[in-house]
This record gives C-alpha cells, sequence and structure tokens, in this order.
C-alpha cells in the first residue's frame, strides 16, 4: 500500500486559496491546522516540490502565486457537490501510487463505500487491459478510479466500461468542444486516431451479483511528448489542442458525468440501450468497419454493432461472431 497524500498539504492549499489577495503568517496557518510553525515550513516545501507555486518564507509569511491543478480532495469535493463522489472524506490523493485502480480494489475489499475515489498524481505501475501498461507521467494526466456498488449481476459489467468512456467523451466536450472525441470499443478514447484515454474496470463478484466494481480512467490531459514507442500510437489534450488545460476542471467534469450515467443505470430501465446506442453513435469503428481481433488476427470480418450486453458483433465469412475480449485492429475502412 503506497502512503496517502498527507491531508495537511490540501488544508494548507486552501487556506491560501481562500486568502488568495493577501500573505498568511505562518502563525496563522499554523494555528487553524493546528501544527508547529516549522512544520509548517516542512509542509510548505512538500508542497513545492509538488510543484505548487507559494511565495514566501517564515518570516514573512506565505502566498500563492497560482492556483495549483493538484488533485487534491480540497480542489475536487467544492465543486462535486450533490454527486455520489462528493464527500472530500472520500476523495483519497496519492503523489506516487503504483495504479490507483489496485488500490481502489483493495480499499473495497475491506470495506471502503461507495463512491470512493482514488487519485494519482503519478502511477509507477499503471495498468491498460490484459497485460498492457499505462505511461503515467507525473502531474500530467488524470489517474482516476472509482468504486461502485451495483445490484447487478456480473454479466452487466461491461455495460459500466462503456458508460465511463462515454462519461469522459461528455467531460472533453465540456472543455474543448472543438475536440472529435472516437470512442473505441471496448475501453480506449482516440483523437485523430491516437489514443489519449484507457478506461480499465476490474470487479469483485460472485455467481450472481456484482461485490463491487472499480472503474479507472486514465486520460493523457498535458503531456507534450510521449516516449518514442508510443509516439506513433498515443496523444494528449494539450498535444491536440495547443493549450495546456486545468487537471482539476476536467477531472471533476468526468466525475460529474460519471455520477449522471451511474445514476440513470441504476435508476432508469432504458439506461443500458440508450448507452450502447450513444456508444456506437460515437464510435467509428463498432459498425461497418473491417477488422481483425487478438494478437494473432485469426478472426477477422466486419464490425456489425454492438449486441444487448454490449459486446461486439462481426460478421465473419463463417457468419456472426461476437467478440467478448480481445485486441480490435482496423484492417481498412470500407
Amino acid at each position: 500500500m503506497h502512503k496517502a497524500t498527507d491531508a495537511r498539504l490540501g488544508r494548507i492549499v486552501r487556506l491560501l486559496m481562500d486568502h488568495a489577495t493577501v500573505v498568511v503568517s505562518g502563525t496563522k496557518i499554523a494555528e487553524e491546522i493546528g501544527i508547529s510553525r516549522s512544520e509548517v515550513w516542512r509542509l510548505i516545501q512538500q508542497l513545492r516540490g509538488l510543484g505548487v507555486d507559494v511565495a514566501g518564507h517564515p518570516a514573512t509569511g506565505y502566498q500563492l502565486r497560482a492556483v495549483p491543478d493538484l488533485l487534491l480532495p480540497e480542489m475536487l469535493a467544492p465543486l462535486l457537490r450533490g454527486t455520489i463522489f462528493g464527500d472530500a472524506k472520500q476523495i483519497h490523493h496519492y503523489y506516487k501510487i503504483g495504479s490507483t485502480n489496485s488500490e481502489a480494489m483493495q480499499s473495497a475489499a475491506e470495506g471502503a463505500p461507495e463512491g470512493s475515489v482514488f487519485l494519482a498524481e503519478e502511477q509507477l505501475a499503471g495498468r491498460g487491459r490484459g497485460a498492457h501498461g499505462w505511461h503515467s507521467a507525473r502531474s500530467t494526466g488524470v489517474y482516476c478510479s472509482v468504486i461502485l456498488r451495483p445490484a447487478m449481476p456480473p454479466s452487466d459489467a461491461l455495460i459500466f466500461s462503456l458508460a465511463a468512456g462515454l462519461a469522459v467523451r461528455a467531460a472533453v466536450a465540456e472543455i474543448a468542444p472543438q475536440l472529435l472525441v472516437d470512442l473505441k470499443w471496448p475501453n480506449d478514447l482516440l483523437l485523430g486516431g491516437k489514443k489519449f484515454c484507457g478506461i480499465l474496470t476490474e470487479m469483485n463478484a460472485e455467481v450472481t451479483r456484482v461485490r463491487h466494481l472499480v472503474v479507472g480512467a486514465g486520460i493523457n490531459v498535458n503531456q507534450v511528448k510521449f516516449p518514442a514507442e508510443l509516439r506513433e500510437i498515443a496523444t494528449s489534450l494539450r498535444i491536440e489542442t495547443a493549450t495546456e488545460w486545468s487537471r482539476v476542471e476536467l477531472c471533476a467534469a468526468l466525475l460529474k458525468s460519471l455520477d449522471r450515467e451511474y445514476r440513470s443505470l441504476v435508476e432508469d430501465a432504458g439506461a443500458r440501450e440508450a448507452i450502447l446506442r450513444r456508444f456506437e453513435e460515437n464510435s467509428s469503428s463498432v459498425r461497418g468497419r473491417k477488422v481483425s481481433i487478438g494478437d494473432d488476427g485469426n478472426l477477422a470480418g466486419v464490425t456489425e454493432g454492438l449486441d444487448e450486453r454490449g459486446f461486439l458483433r462481426i460478421r465473419t465469412a463463417e457468419g456472426l461472431r461476437t467478440v467478448v475480449s480481445g485486441t480490435v485492429r482496423t484492417i481498412s475502412d470500407l
């Protein structure tokens, strides 16, 4: 288990934001947070290490030069009121972590409530689907996992992945409506044919019911370059728009969208069909695209949309086949 970020860091940031126009003395911070002045100095140094631009020193006091773009509970919770993710005590932030999904799965098994959120500035072992890794550079992406406890059978789990893809798409559209986000079944999001987001859904289930579900999203936000082996296949919102994005704003938009999708899935009988329809409408590859499946590519055909559970249908020489999992590669446009 990695150590969660010291909660006092967020409280200092919040205090400095609430008094943005003035210099706040170390004594005042120490009193408000209930720590010593030397501890204030140590925590300010830690914030600077995280990239927060804090002016001043112990003799004069401290002031924020810019609103920090850190995914701290104190930054996010006020933006998430009224959602299942709005409890600051259930937003867990890590400076460094192996993987937010692993942490969320472990916490869920130990009884963490639905709506718990796990966020990291940097992942050391980010995971994609199957055995794939996920490149997680520090403080440039949104690495976010949430715990859900739907009263549903495990066979319904795929719909949550598709809903999460739609939620990311809606969050991006809110901030940069000019971008055309393409959904690739089952869990990638593309811009100009390159991947900028991956969704990873994991669950713990009995035969008939889901105990808990963890939905994770890794979004490339402010990366300006990628390792050589990813350059041809990966992109970021910043590369595509030539502007820097607020990760806090994007993360809040994502969690609000996810809250909407989840509530409608749980409460509305028609939500599942709507998710499948919207996924198809916003994907260039789930209908009429010639594809091969799996790393050996031994199954090939033309995509014919999604079945009622969200699996991909393919028209092959032998007839209609349903793809349950596997890497989908486009052969060409028809």
